[in-house]
């Protein structure tokens, strides 16, 4: 077994940049010359998209049949060799049966200091951490939550994690940041050609939509499948004409753990009280208005939100054009008595969501592409009239954390977190405090949000509302509120004084573990490694 306790190469003093956030971040990362974040849409791409290889189809079955018997064989036909960068999605979510086949396949062929680029990790694949103890995986470039982002924080990795947004995984690939060599897409229906979607099938998840990039720049493309169809298999997210190579598995996913039968409300009367506040906030600022639309995840606090605000559609007499999911069963329910137009699905959430996406032609599956990557002719986000949101953290000048918690541990990924900020209304609605350590702060512990995007924060002590958005604070006061709406200083200074003051500073060890990339590429912020001591982040 190799010793993998010495982490990522120590950086010295000057290997670090102050970007313009203020933040100290690293200028190489893997071995990669890293750009330091210049500001919000001060960063401007220049050159051509990456391209995979030209392929011909006489290297192909005239047939269209490209399947194998098993992972190991496609992948040794895919070339697979040490150092390569092999992807996967996560759709699946805590249910993924196929990522950890591919690795240990991997593994079983004997490749070495492999780059995992999952679209997200789920404790499911904890068994990635004993790859990378063997050398198999060297290092792991995207969202690690649980039991991989603790391994991460420790200093365990033999390289940098790297931290992106959907449109900005979709950013580095199609820009060529991360050219990959393998994609294995995991595809509830597909057939012997390599047409895929995940609508469809005993493990229907919805949407493919993180894997498009995968399937249209890597080198090679593997499709596996748990429920192979007759040619064609439609409707196709992912197209065949991009895939090399089709593997027929028993079951791709545990389907009990890919969605759940219900999405669960919110009990608590705090949080009641949050999603409460945060659709009379949206009512009283004039966002809902006939054709508005919104974006709201799967929390309990969002899902309450989607009935608040659903009742005041109601009330109005108001329809919204489109909302973005995260779609949820309360989406769906919008969608079918007539509140809405389009659910625009960049996920799927729950069982009722998975069968609307299969059946109706209103609920639309999109991609990072058109949701979210920043380095293209615009994208949907900003057309979004206002998005509610989580956070770990926030500080008095709105900066926010989604990432790490006050204690320096990295347990969570960004997500479309980033992308969502560019919506016209961004709201962060949180509890203010959690386990007693208050959420909103000083200075957050890892910046994943500059303020200067985050309009307002909502918790059950108070509205605030960001001194630069003088428009929504001008029409709060036309219409004469009665919303609680109080400076963010005074509200973080009542959570103070209920929990017995602010959250301890935490201990970092100076040895960066990971960093956090913004939209454009450009590296935000960096992670620090925490001590190793025993219980910590559990």
């Amino acid at each position: 077994m190799t010793d993998r306790s010495s982490g990522p190469p120590r950086l010295e003093a000057e290997a670090f940049h102050v970007n313009a956030a203020g933040r100290r971040v690293p200028m190489d990362v893997n071995g990669h010359v890293a750009l330091p974040f210049e500001g919000v849409g001060m960063h401007r791409p220049a050159g051509p998209k990456h391209g995979p290889p030209i392929r011909s189809c006489s290297g192909y079955p005239a047939n269209g049949d490209k399947r194998v018997p098993d992972l190991k064989t496609a992948l040794e036909r895919c070339g697979l060799r040490d150092g390569m960068t092999i992807s996967s999605h996560h759709h699946l979510r805590n249910g993924d049966r196929v990522a950890l086949k591919a690795l240990n396949a991997a593994a079983e062929l004997g490749a070495r200091d492999l780059m995992w680029f999952p679209s997200a990790s789920f404790p499911c694949h904890e068994p990635v951490i004993d790859l990378m103890e063997q050398g198999v995986v060297h290092h792991i470039e995207g969202s690690m939550n649980g039991p991989l982002g603790a391994y991460c924080s420790r200093g365990r990795m033999s390289g940098l994690g790297v931290l992106r947004s959907h449109g900005g995984r979709w950013q580095a690939i199609q820009d060529g940041e991360v050219p990959v060599d393998i994609a294995v897409i995991a595809a509830p229906s597909a057939d012997a050609f390599g047409n895929a979607n995940g609508s469809h099938g005993p493990s229907a998840c919805g949407s493919l939509g993180f894997a498009l990039a995968d399937s249209i720049y890597a080198d090679h493309v593997i499709v596996v499948t748990d429920n192979l169809v007759e040619f064609p298999c439609v409707p196709w997210q992912i197209q065949g004409n991009n895939v090399d190579f089709v593997v027929e598995v028993d079951s791709i996913g545990d389907p009990s753990k890919i969605v759940s039968g219900t999405t669960q409300i919110t009990r608590s009367p705090d949080r009641l009280l949050i999603a409460e506040y945060v659709a009379r906030f949206l009512r009283d600022a004039g966002i809902v208005r006939d054709g508005f639309s919104f974006q709201a995840g799967a929390g309990g606090i969002a899902l309450a939100f989607v009935g608040f605000i659903r009742e005041i559609m109601r009330e109005q007499g108001v329809k919204a054009r489109f909302v973005r999911g995260g779609s949820t069963s309360y989406l769906v329910e919008l969608l079918e008595e007539g509140l809405t137009d389009y659910i625009l699905d960049g996920q799927t959430f729950d069982l009722a969501a998975v069968e609307s996406i299969a059946t109706n032609p209103h609920h639309l599956p999109t991609s990072p592409f058109t949701s979210y990557n920043w380095h293209g002719k615009g994208n949907f986000a900003s057309m979004v009239d206002a998005v509610v949101l989580g956070a770990t953290e926030v500080d008095v000048a709105f900066n926010a954390n989604v990432v790490t918690h006050s204690d320096g541990m990295l347990l969570h990924g960004i997500g479309g977190w980033q992308n969502c900020l560019a919506a016209g209304c961004t709201i962060l609605a949180l509890p203010a405090f959690r386990d007693r350590i208050p959420v909103v702060v000083d200075e957050v512990t890892t910046l994943t949000g500059p303020g200067e995007l985050i309009d307002v924060v909502v918790t059950e002590r108070g509205i605030a509302v960001n001194p630069r958005r003088t428009d929504l604070l001008d029409v709060l006061q036309q219409n004469d509120t009665d919303l609680p709406i109080r400076p963010i200083e005074e509200i973080k200074a009542e959570i103070e004084q209920l929990v017995g003051g602010p959250p301890r500073k935490p201990e970092l060890i100076d040895q960066p573990v990971a960093v956090v990339k913004w939209v454009d590429g450009t590296v935000l912020d960096t992670v620090w490694q925490v001590p190793d001591a025993p219980g910590l982040g559990g």
